[in-house]
C-alpha cells in the first residue's frame, strides 16, 4: 500500500479572522459545506471524476482584502475557483452539500468556492481500484511540522475582484497589473478626434469588465454595420467592420466560438471581408455570417436559445461594434439627425431579449451616442452631444465602451482579451485550477492574432476593395470617421499594441 497525504482545502479563516468577521462554520460546530461540481477535472490514466470545492459565505465588501491576505501567505494556490452563483458549478442546490453542513447567506455575502482536496476520493472511487482506505471527510491528518507562509515573489501581481455579472452573480479575478495596463488601454482610446464630447460619456472600467465577461464566454455574437455614406453601395462606414474582424480574430484564438450578425442588404459585403480576412491571415478559419429580420413576436428569443429554451442560449456575449442603434421613437439616427431605419434590421431586439435571459451578457461599442448599446449613457448624450436629443440610442448594454472612433474600442477589447489570459491569477481562475498552465506556445498564438498596424491596413484595403462609390469600384479611400488611416488611426493601433506587449 502506498500511502498520498493531501494538503487539506485552502481557506479564509485565518484572513477573516484577522479582520474580525466571524466563521459561521465555527460557531455552529459544524462541518464546512462540500459540493461535487460538474467540472470535469483532467483525466489521467484510470481517474477521472468532478472537481469538488469547499463552499465559504464571504462580505461583499471583505472580499478583495481576504483574497489579498490568502495570496500573499499562500501563493497562486490559494486562490478560490469561483466566486458567486453555484450553478455556474453545476450545483444545483446550496442548501444541500454532498458533505457537511450548508450555510445560510447573510445580506451582503458572496458564496466562494475553493477547489478540495476530497477531489481526490472521486478519483479513487473512479479508478475502481479493489482495495483503498481513505480518511472521512471531516477528519484531518494533523501533522506537528508548522504551516510555512510561502514569498510571494511579484507583490504586484496581488488578484483584484470584479463583478461581471448579476444574474447569475459573477465575479472574476485578474492581478493589479494588468488591470493598470487595462485601463491604460481605456484611457488611449478615450481621445476625441472630432471633438464630441465624448468624455462626458465615459465610465471608468468599462473596458475592463467587458473583457472579463468576454473572458469566461464561450460563444460570442458580434454586430457592426453604421450606413452614413449614402453614394457607396453598401452605405457602410469604415468604422465598425475592422474592429469587429480584429475582436473575432482573438476570440477564435481564444478557442471561442464566434459569429457575425449583420443587415441582410449588406451580407455579401460582409461574406467578402471575411473570406478575404482568411485569406490574407488575419482570420484563422472563416466565421458563421448571420442576419436578422425579427418578423414574429419571439423571434429574437429563437434566435438566440435553442428551441427557445432561455436555460440553453446560443451565445453567451453580445457585442455591438458601430451598429446603427434604436432612439426611444423606434427609429435610428446618424449623427446629422437624418432617419436611416430603412436601412437597418431590428439586431437591437436581441439586445433587449438578451436583459431577460440569464446567463447573456452584452457589449456595445460606439463613439458619437447614438449607437447600439449606447442607451447605458443615454442621459449624458443627451446632455453633452450634439443632436443627442434626438438621436441617442435607448438599447443598453450591460457595458458601454467609449472611443474617439469605435474601431479603436474593438483593438483595445482584443488587446485586453490577451492580457487577461497571459495572466497567472486570471488563466487560472478561467480554468478553475483544472489541468496544467496554459503553456507559452498557446500565449504565442494569441500574440499572433493581435491587431497590427499591418493587418488594419489590410482591413481597410478589403473594405474599400468591396464597396462601390458612384458606380466605380475600389474609390473609396482610405479614411475612418473622415480621418486618414496613415496618420491617427495607425498611431492608435500602435500605442496599444506598445502597452499590451511591453
Amino acid at each position: 500500500m502506498v500511502v498520498f497525504y493531501l494538503g487539506c482545502s485552502i481557506s479564509p479563516k485565518e484572513a477573516m479572522q484577522k479582520m474580525g468577521i466571524p466563521i459561521r462554520n465555527k460557531e455552529s460546530h459544524c462541518n464546512m459545506a462540500i459540493y461535487k461540481t460538474a467540472v470535469p477535472c483532467s483525466t489521467v490514466g484510470s481517474f477521472c471524476c468532478p472537481l469538488v470545492v469547499t463552499m465559504m459565505p464571504i462580505p461583499k465588501d471583505k472580499l478583495e482584502a481576504i483574497l489579498h491576505d490568502i495570496y500573499l501567505t499562500r501563493g497562486l494556490q490559494g486562490e478560490p475557483i469561483h466566486i458567486g452563483c453555484p450553478d455556474l458549478l453545476g450545483i444545483e442546490d446550496r442548501s444541500k452539500p454532498d458533505h457537511g453542513e450548508p450555510l445560510m447567506l447573510q445580506p451582503g455575502d458572496v458564496p466562494v468556492f475553493w477547489a478540495s482536496e476530497l477531489t481526490s476520493l472521486e478519483a479513487v472511487s473512479s479508478c475502481r481500484s479493489p482495495l483503498a482506505f481513505t480518511s472521512a471527510p471531516g477528519y484531518t491528518v494533523v501533522f506537528d511540522q508548522k504551516d510555512k507562509s510561502i514569498q510571494v515573489s511579484h507583490p504586484g501581481e496581488v488578484p483584484e475582484v470584479h463583478c461581471i455579472s448579476q444574474n447569475p452573480l459573477q465575479y472574476s479575478i485578474t492581478s493589479s497589473s494588468s488591470v493598470q495596463k487595462i485601463r491604460e488601454l481605456e484611457n488611449i482610446i478615450a481621445r476625441d478626434p472630432g471633438n464630441r464630447g465624448i468624455k462626458y460619456l465615459f465610465n471608468k472600467d468599462e473596458l475592463l469588465k467587458a473583457s472579463l465577461s468576454l473572458s469566461h464566454a464561450h460563444s460570442v455574437l458580434i454586430t457592426t454595420g453604421f450606413p452614413t455614406h449614402f453614394t457607396h453601395d453598401p452605405p457602410e462606414e469604415t468604422d465598425g467592420p475592422p474592429g469587429a474582424i480584429a475582436m473575432a480574430a482573438i476570440l477564435q484564438a481564444l478557442e471561442k466560438e464566434v459569429a457575425i450578425v449583420v443587415d441582410e442588404r449588406a451580407m455579401s459585403l460582409h461574406r467578402k471581408i471575411i473570406e478575404d480576412s482568411v485569406n490574407q491571415g488575419i482570420l484563422k478559419t472563416t466565421i458563421p455570417l448571420l442576419s436578422y429580420q425579427g418578423q414574429e413576436i419571439g423571434s429574437a428569443f429563437m434566435f438566440l436559445c435553442k428551441d427557445r429554451d432561455p436555460d440553453s442560449p446560443r451565445f453567451d456575449h453580445l457585442v455591438a461594434i458601430e451598429r446603427s442603434g434604436r432612439t426611444a421613437d423606434g427609429n435610428y439616427y446618424n449623427a446629422r439627425k437624418v432617419n436611416i431605419k430603412h436601412l437597418v434590421d431590428p439586431i437591437d431586439d436581441l439586445f433587449l431579449a438578451a436583459q431577460k435571459i440569464p446567463g447573456i451578457s452584452s457589449t456595445g461599442i460606439g463613439d458619437g451616442g447614438n449607437e447600439l448599446g449606447m442607451g447605458k449613457v443615454k442621459t449624458s448624450v443627451k446632455r453633452h452631444i450634439k443632436n443627442g436629443d434626438v438621436i441617442a440610442c435607448d438599447v443598453e448594454a450591460d457595458f458601454a465602451i467609449i472611443a474617439g472612433v469605435s474601431n479603436w474600442g474593438g483593438y483595445a477589447l482584443a488587446c485586453a482579451l490577451y492580457l487577461l489570459n497571459i495572466n497567472n491569477i486570471h488563466e487560472r481562475y478561467l480554468r478553475r485550477a483544472v489541468g496544467l498552465p496554459t503553456p507559452s506556445s498557446r500565449a504565442a498564438a494569441w500574440a499572433q492574432a493581435l491587431p497590427s498596424v499591418i493587418k488594419e491596413e489590410k482591413m481597410m484595403r478589403i473594405l474599400v476593395q468591396h464597396q462601390v462609390r458612384s458606380g466605380v469600384s475600389g474609390n473609396v479611400g482610405m479614411e475612418v470617421d473622415g480621418l486618414p488611416f496613415h496618420g491617427i488611426h495607425a498611431e492608435m493601433i500602435q500605442q496599444l499594441i506598445d502597452v499590451t506587449t511591453m
